[in-house]
């Protein structure tokens, strides 16, 4: 029965951080949930699962990595960014949160992106823009981990209360 809590919390403990890692990068978002499906089979059983069911996780995990740096640098380049914005963006999107705990999931960014644009000599309005686009590629990438990684879990509830009992 402890045992039981303790898996449980563990699993459930895992989904919290994989969902909150969608608007906190710091934390391992689509690791934690990929790692709870281990977590239920160690506490619980790995009879549930199938050659199938690792290869949809395992497809979804590779998307959604893949997704998320394409979606963010795609928003930065579509709105007219060098490389060095989508590099230093990325460097903001790490950074940000830690220098400006409330703000810096989307200042950190910005304020890269902009940077990038203003050390490469394009002006002012030039540079907002491109960080515009930056935070829309940003809220896009975030959108995209959600839908996926709720998938994810929906996809794990199904196949252990439907398919892995029949």
């Amino acid at each position: 029965m402890v045992l039981e809590i303790v898996g449980w919390t563990l699993v459930i403990a895992l989904f919290i951080i994989g969902m909150i890692g969608t608007v906190y990068p710091v934390l391992p978002s689509v690791v934690a949930i990929y790692f709870a499906f281990f977590v239920y089979g160690w506490f619980f059983t790995f009879d549930r699962y199938d050659v199938w069911f690792w290869i949809i996780q395992t497809l979804i995990v590779v998307v959604l990595v893949v997704a998320d740096y394409l979606v963010g640098a795609y928003g930065t380049k579509k709105f007219g960014g060098s490389r060095l914005a989508v590099i230093l963006s990325v460097v903001g999107l790490i950074v940000g949160p830690w220098v400006i705990p409330a703000f810096g999931l989307i200042l950190g960014p910005l304020i890269g992106a902009v940077a990038a644009e203003l050390i490469q000599g394009r002006d002012v309005n030039s540079a907002l823009r491109v960080g515009w686009g930056t935070v829309l590629g940003l809220f896009a990438s975030a959108v995209v981990k959600i839908i996926l990684q709720l998938a994810m879990i929906g996809i794990w509830i199904f196949w252990i209360t439907w398919i892995g009992i029949q």
